[in-house]
């Protein structure tokens, strides 16, 4: 056993790891290994963030012919655990983003989705929140008004871009011609 499988080890054994994902860990080769064994200490992954990681890669790897390492080497990764920011942050960036590299075609549709929510260019106080990974067809959208007039306001914004918001439901419920 090496020092690098030690320290996987004993980490697994703080996070509670089950044994299950240890051993898919253990039977990455050396470098990825410990490419993940040190996103994990930088990032401080909890269970389920190393429980992902680890499906993630695993996924990955085969969808693409890859090693872990070479997947977690990549610039845009990189960029995303040494940025600014705390490590919870940089561990969900990191995450979303293995995901996008899982599901291309969701990361494509929320951009898609995305860009029609900022051509409303709707005013401050109305926020609209997309289903986390596009897991349902609802849209969510809030208001945040302090006085009448202005909650006339963005009501009155939200109707005028009605059918706007159809065509973005649309979307979103897997219409693509629209």
């Amino acid at each position: 056993m090496t020092d690098i499988d030690a320290e996987i080890r004993d980490l697994a054994t703080r996070r509670h790891l089950p044994p299950a994902y240890l051993a898919r860990w253990l039977r990455l080769d050396q470098s990825g290994r410990l490419a993940l064994l040190e996103l994990a200490r930088a990032l401080k992954f909890r269970t389920g963030q190393l429980v992902s990681a680890l499906d993630l890669l695993d996924e990955i790897s085969v969808r693409e012919q890859t090693s872990a390492a070479k997947i977690l080497a990549r610039p845009r990764l990189r960029r995303l655990v040494t940025g600014s920011g705390s490590a919870p942050e940089h561990a969900r960036a990191v995450l979303e983003e293995l995901r996008a590299m899982r599901f291309p075609r969701l990361r494509e549709t929320t951009e898609r989705l995305q860009a029609a929510i900022a051509a409303l260019r709707l005013p401050r106080g109305i926020r609209v929140l997309l289903p986390r990974e596009l897991a349902s067809d609802e849209l969510t959208i809030q208001l945040a008004a302090s006085a009448p007039g202005e909650l006339d306001h963005l009501l009155d914004a939200l109707l005028e871009k009605r059918g706007d918001f159809a065509r973005i439901l649309a979307m979103i419920g897997g219409d693509d011609d629209v």
